[in-house]
């Protein structure tokens, strides 16, 4: 494991020793906290560059709102596509494997997004951008939750998280400098820049040790069977997925979770721009505030569940963000816009700090990364609900209140799915974690 398992000896020596702090046994696995940071940083750019541009899309290439809500539907079932499949690869193949392609898949189609010649050419691609959107997020976040040690996995699932924000933010500052000068096609073509992250991952980033300690003992267990029986080398034997209370607590948890998230921001610059009139340059600041408030509140989300527990936490965020959908979506001045928009991202998209953690203690290391893909690929199907009614609803009682409803419902849902713990958590304590 190289440069690896010196990292890993540190972990553990602080585990044990009087540098125990979320914080302080963080620090030596810097490394694949910061991949698993600038992964989901890369997808939200490229993913965000859409959202921001889709007004600007939708006239080049002649689809209404409506339409291109569809493009948002197709990424989305892409992403199913990839957090199931390739959910599959990293628990078979590696999750660092399975991070890089993913990395390297997006950055292509992401490329190629600023080519689409048609609205049909923009679906088939932006369908196959989730694909690799997908797998790149299901295999970082299982690298992520089984290399550091199990008191600093809320936080390390906050910074992770918190890359979005910063996306989010470059994304909304990058067009607002080359969207009225050279047009949404640029945008995508800077989307190939992640590719260089592959490269990091690959050098400076190990694999994950739950992972490799499945394989050895799954091997080493097939090699004493076989000898018994005669036989050379046979493979290991394939694990297979179990549906627990807690894997079932997980899949309906996202779907509806990514439903009240993208009923938040998917129309969020198309609602500041279609219904109070802002120019592209004048989305900057509002989208800035929301992205402020995430980058500030998933880390603060990620200390507090780590203090006073994670469905305390996740219930009061959830009800923070019911009272503050209404001054975001409907407030009469820019001031109001601007603090509603802090507050949903303060708390609203903060929530998503505790995902995987969430998830990574819902599903055995034997098929974790295939658990947390399968339920990320509901999400991308609540995702891709939120994508198709939402405008829908905004046809019928205006953008701004189908928001409101769409975040109001979906946060109810998830707050009555996550008010009780399962009895069971397969992944609460990890091969490796002290005692196990």
């Amino acid at each position: 494991m190289d440069h690896f398992e010196p990292d890993l000896q540190r972990g553990r020596q602080s585990a044990s020793g009087r540098a125990d702090t979320p914080f302080a046994l963080l620090k030596p696995h810097w490394r694949v906290t910061l991949a698993a940071f600038l992964g989901w940083f890369l997808d939200a750019f490229d993913q965000v560059v859409l959202l921001l541009a889709l007004p600007d899309i939708g006239r080049s290439l002649h689809a209404s709102l409506t339409a291109m809500g569809l493009v948002i539907t197709a990424q989305s079932i892409g992403r199913m596509l990839g957090n199931t499949g390739w959910g599959w690869l990293a628990d078979r193949y590696g999750r660092k494997l399975t991070f890089m392609i993913g990395v390297l898949w997006f950055a292509v189609f992401s490329g190629l997004s600023g080519l689409a010649w048609s609205y049909a050419a923009m679906v088939v691609i932006q369908l196959l951008f989730g694909i690799g959107f997908g797998g790149e997020w299901t295999a970082s976040a299982a690298l992520l939750m089984e290399s550091v040690p199990a008191k600093a996995r809320p936080l390390a699932s906050a910074i992770m998280m918190a890359g979005y924000e910063v996306g989010f933010f470059a994304a909304a500052a990058a067009q607002a400098l080359i969207l009225p000068h050279y047009g949404w096609r640029v945008l995508f073509f800077i989307g190939i820049a992640p590719a260089v992250l592959a490269i990091f991952v690959r050098v400076g980033v190990g694999e994950s040790p739950v992972w490799l300690k499945a394989q050895a003992d799954a091997a080493a267990g097939a090699n004493a069977g076989g000898a018994a029986r005669g036989a050379a080398r046979p493979a290991a034997p394939r694990p297979r997925f179990v549906i627990t209370a807690a894997a079932v607590q997980a899949l309906i948890f996202m779907a509806f979770l990514q439903f009240q998230n993208g009923a938040i921001y998917s129309f969020y610059p198309s609602l500041l721009r279609t219904v109070h009139g802002f120019t592209p340059t004048q989305v900057f600041p509002a989208v800035a505030a929301y992205c402020v408030g995430s980058m500030l509140g998933k880390p603060l989300c990620g200390w507090l569940a780590s203090r006073y527990g994670e469905r305390r936490v996740l219930l009061s965020y959830l009800v923070i963000t019911v009272l503050a959908i209404v001054p975001f979506a409907s407030g009469p001045s820019m001031s109001m816009l601007l603090a509603g928009s802090f507050l949903e991202g303060m708390f609203g998209n903060s929530v998503f700090a505790l995902v995987p953690h969430f998830l990574a203690q819902r599903f055995s290391s034997a098929n974790r990364s295939f658990g947390m893909g399968l339920s990320y690929a509901l999400a991308s199907g609540g995702q891709a609900v939120a994508g198709f009614l939402i405008p829908w609803g905004g046809n019928v009682v205006g953008l701004a209140r189908s928001i409101e409803i769409g975040v109001i419902a979906g946060s109810a849902v998830v707050a009555l799915v996550a008010a009780r713990e399962p009895k069971e958590l397969p992944g609460a304590h990890m091969e490796g974690d002290p005692g196990f």
